[in-house]
């Protein structure tokens, strides 16, 4: 893959510069990390008069990584050469609400129409509408579709905003849809999906919610945003995300814990969340461990031949970054992207094998293709 970065804030002079350094490479397609400022109309016609060959594929953001780590206000493009990647797309569009067998028929025609190649193997990446609330069960229906290809993704962001996300497919901005890829290549890959939490002995359950919102009105049987900072130790009133980022609540399965995300508590005491949320739903507050440590620990990936990877797409989410900053890590976390040769970007939600979760980071690991040995 081919990285350009460009710190331009006018959209013109960032496609013109990211068009210099991967205009002489021969891509099957190009990822962009967008700043969620940057003008998107303006973007969308440099994109289609600087890279009019060029299938352009990408979000919005809450962050980039780079090449140099966590940064605000970079746009990002790799650009994945054709000798190794194949690629096709589909957009879903509406995904308020998703229509479960219009994904599932959408998905198994894409796969259909994009048989695998002998000797290669092949992955999804999805991206959606961080806003949509729907990724639970977008996810749950592209597994569906795709059987035993796996899925990767993360929800486009909008700084800490929270107004609009939007995916970019064929060099298009749109809002209220996700975005499918299906990539077909000879490397090596392994997937990645962790977190720093553990569960703590305090509980909770959810007694009332509006699922569709994911919105929780309730715990315990009092206001929820009362109850919350009740355990966790701070006034009500300061609540913050801050507060969220470090104190996450936590969903059991199996063996397994996934972190609920609070988002915000709304002036009548409830707490969105960014992930699905229902009536009846038992929850544990989760207490954090060694964050760089346990960062450099998940990265730390080799293949069959001992060999680091040669690049981790990865994504990671905003509220991570909004911890490891307030703590005064982010050049600690920095340092272990650039040694692990992360790129990608801070999300709203991340999707790991069929399931939607937060405060996770989730990367897919491509090493270098395996050279035959000369006899």
């Amino acid at each position: 893959m081919a990285i350009a970065v460009s710190y331009q804030e006018d959209p013109e002079r960032a496609v013109d510069e990211i068009a210099a350094r991967i205009g002489d490479t021969d891509a099957s397609f190009v990822l962009m990390f967008i700043p969620h400022r940057m003008d998107r109309g303006a973007l969308q016609t440099a994109l289609t008069r600087m890279l009019p060959a060029t299938a352009i594929f990408g979000c919005t953001t809450a962050g980039q990584i780079t090449p140099r780590g966590y940064e605000g206000s970079a746009m990002v493009a790799m650009a994945f050469r054709r000798a190794h990647f194949r690629v096709a797309s589909t957009l879903i569009k509406p995904i308020r609400p998703v229509h479960i067998a219009d994904v599932v028929t959408q998905t198994e025609r894409l796969a259909a129409r994009f048989p695998a190649t002998p000797g290669r193997r092949r992955l999804a990446l999805i991206f959606a509408d961080g806003l949509s609330k729907q990724e639970d069960i977008l996810v749950a229906a592209l597994e569906a579709g795709l059987k035993d290809i796996p899925v990767f993704g993360g929800s486009a962001g909008d700084g800490l905003e929270f107004n609009e996300t939007f995916v970019l497919h064929n060099g298009a901005f749109y809002k209220d849809a996700a975005l499918l890829l299906m990539l077909e290549t000879d490397l090596n890959f392994r997937g990645l999906g962790f977190h720093h939490f553990m569960p703590t002995e305090k509980r909770m359950v959810v007694t009332r919610a509006i699922p569709d919102e994911r919105l929780v009105l309730e715990i315990n049987g009092s206001p929820a945003g009362h109850e919350y900072a009740r355990l966790v130790g701070v006034p009500a009133d300061q609540l913050s995300p801050i507060i969220f980022a470090e104190n996450p609540v936590l969903v059991r399965s199996g063996n397994t814990y996934h972190v609920r995300a609070i988002q915000q508590m709304r002036q009548d005491g409830g707490l969105t969340f960014l992930s699905a949320i229902d009536d009846g739903l038992l929850l544990t507050l989760g207490r954090g461990k060694e964050i760089i440590r346990t960062l450099d620990a998940g990265l730390t990936v080799r293949d069959d031949a001992d060999e680091a990877p040669d690049m981790i797409l990865g994504f990671d989410c905003f509220l991570r970054k909004l911890e490891i900053e307030h703590k005064g890590l982010e050049h600690e976390a920095s340092d272990r992207f650039r040694a692990h040769r992360v790129v990608g970007f801070n999300t709203y939600g991340e999707q790991h094998l069929g399931v939607h979760v937060n405060q996770t980071f989730v990367g897919i690991a491509f090493f270098r293709p395996r050279r035959e040995s000369p006899l």
